[in-house]
């Protein structure tokens, strides 16, 4: 009989490296090997007139010209900076076309560079190692747009109207806790669209009010469209041994969370629920997020589309609301909010419902949830994450005391039982048939159950994978330092020492188990473990660290089973 527990490692090593490889295929731009290669079709227009404007929107000339002479003749940029924001916003359309996160730096492998620095004796420091991490960005086309659409298609105050900035306050002072900026569009189409972005102190979150005037003669049914827009580049800072996702996600109550592949957009295979009175649109990347929320109940229309471009291909997702019927020389507003920040899963959750899951968890979210649960009172408790991370690995032996004794147990039992089996290999080498039944045979006398050792480690890989999202996507890890020359958990250790102790301590593993018969199996056996420490040598320092003292626990554990069962070590 064949080692049916190493065959099932065979099978989650190799899988394990297949998926390795597609997702280093599809960061770096290529086809994944589980799905044809994407074509490029120029997107279609939007079914209804709703979608008018997002398709290309009106050019700023063509704009102008309907607004008349008291339209500004250039768009102006105007930056608006708080404690956490620094925002940059285009007059043309009252777009927010750049968003600086101050409290996030750009590259947090900065503060190890500088550590690795002080160690070597050097003081000079990159003049770019602090500049904040840039969100939305004009070099990946990725800005927040909102504008006005009629029911009808009429041409109405867009992202492409070119807008009048009023004069105000441009920093929020010490003592200030609220900010705002108002800009005001010439009429188009007899209407005149009034946008106030208001900031407040501490808040990723901002307020975007649109105040519509009718100044026809007509009554007029305007439809407000809020979008966001993108490329479907890679978020900066991505890194090719792991992935999360980054594109458009929708959430609605009865479709739930929704991401969408840009490739799926490609395709023209976007599976989201097209209308309904709530949920919210956004542009998801790893450790950041931006969305529109709208929380009061409204009939909305949801979209993700590419948008027609001669260039660097850009897609859109958003939402469309028709308003009542305006009469002329009527007015009414219409509130919005701007989310543009880190996906801190608390902050997110009072937000809006369902936001908090653009922290991608992957397919174990029912699991990462409350384990992050858990790691985030243990922060609460110890007050830092390195330390809230061996607390929790240490939580989880004890949970998972039982099976890991029985995998152990089992583990010790085939070391105890393996001469008799090599011995027994070698005497019937040339009868394979005799050789299994003896095989059989020897396993029943000794109470030995040959996937005894595989089977609970199996029933933990699920939490074992919730986890291991679990520490890759929050970004409460991203700076958070644990000690000595590990200042920042989300990225690599400078020095290699935690991927080092991972491999030495995967080693010792190996040598702890009962070694395979055949010298191929056993050589593999050694391999294993080094192949899968590679990979580590590029993980964050908090994720290693994670294995790291499981590892240790484990040893620990099995050593002491064997020495219980008098099993040699």
């Amino acid at each position: 009989m064949t080692d049916i527990r190493r065959t099932v490692l065979w099978v989650v090593f190799t899988m394990s490296l297949v998926l390795l490889w597609d997702g280093w295929q599809k960061h770096n731009g290529h086809p994944s090997m589980f799905s044809p290669a994407a074509t490029k079709p120029v997107a279609a227009a939007a079914p209804g007139a709703a979608s008018a404007p997002l398709a290309a929107g009106a050019p700023a000339a063509a704009t102008a010209a309907a607004a008349g002479a008291s339209a500004p003749l250039v768009s102006e940029l105007v930056t608006i900076s708080t404690d956490v924001l620094k925002v940059m916003v285009d007059s043309k359309g009252g777009d927010v076309v750049r968003v600086e996160l101050p409290k996030y730096k750009a590259t947090n492998d900065a503060g190890v560079i500088d550590t690795m620095k002080q160690l070597v004796g050097l003081q000079a420091k990159p003049v770019d190692e602090d500049k904040p991490i840039v969100l939305l960005d004009p070099l990946h086309g990725y800005k927040a747009q909102s504008g006005l659409v009629g029911a009808n298609g009429e041409q109405l105050p867009n992202h492409a109207t070119l807008m009048t900035v009023v004069a105000g306050e441009r920093e929020l002072k010490d003592g200030q806790n609220e900010l705002s900026l108002r800009l005001e569009s010439p009429e188009v189409g007899g209407v005149k669209l009034v946008k106030t972005y208001t900031f407040k102190r501490g808040e990723y979150l901002i307020g975007v009010k649109h105040e519509l005037v009718n100044a026809g003669a007509a009554a007029v049914t305007p439809q407000v469209y809020v979008q966001l827009v993108r490329d479907g580049a890679p978020a900066p800072g991505a890194n090719g041994f792991y992935a999360t996702f980054n594109g458009p996600a929708v959430y609605t109550d009865k479709s739930k969370f929704r991401k969408v592949e840009f490739a799926d957009i490609d395709k023209d295979n976007v599976d989201i629920e097209k209308r309904a009175n709530e949920g919210w649109a956004a542009m998801v990347q790893h450790y950041f997020t931006s969305a529109w929320l709208h929380t009061e109940a409204a009939q909305r229309d949801f979209f993700v589309r590419k948008l027609p471009s001669a260039g660097t291909p850009l897609y859109a997702t958003g939402m469309v609301f028709t308003l009542p019927p305006l009469a002329a020389g009527a007015s009414t507003q219409h509130q919005d909010q701007l989310y543009v920040g880190p996906q801190e899963e608390k902050r997110l959750a009072e937000l809006a419902p369902g936001l908090e899951l653009v922290k991608d968890y992957g397919w174990f979210t029912i699991i990462s949830k409350p384990l992050f649960w858990l790691l985030d009172q243990l922060h609460t408790l110890i007050g830092n994450w390195g330390w809230a991370i061996i607390a929790l690995v240490v939580l989880l032996k004890v949970a998972l005391y039982g099976l890991n004794a029985s995998a152990y147990r089992s583990m010790a039992k085939m070391k105890a039982i393996n001469p008799k089996i090599m011995e027994m290999r070698e005497r019937l080498k040339d009868k394979p048939q005799e050789m299994q039944q003896e095989m059989m045979r020897i396993y029943r006398e000794e109470k030995v159950n040959p996937i005894g050792s595989c089977l609970p480690m199996l029933l933990q890989m699920p939490i074992f994978i919730a986890l291991y999202y679990v520490l890759l996507s929050s970004v409460e890890m991203r700076g958070a330092p644990w000690l000595g020359w590990i200042v920042d958990l989300s990225v690599k250790d400078p020095f290699f020492i935690l991927p080092i102790l991972m491999t030495i301590s995967s080693l010792f593993q190996v040598w702890l188990n009962p070694a395979p018969a055949d010298p191929t199996q056993a050589k593999m056996m050694w391999i294993m473990p080094l192949a899968f420490s590679f990979m580590f040598f590029a993980f964050p320092a908090g994720l290693t660290l994670y294995y790291v003292v499981n590892n240790v626990l484990s040893i620990a554990q099995q050593w002491v089973i064997n020495k219980h069962m008098g099993v040699q070590n």
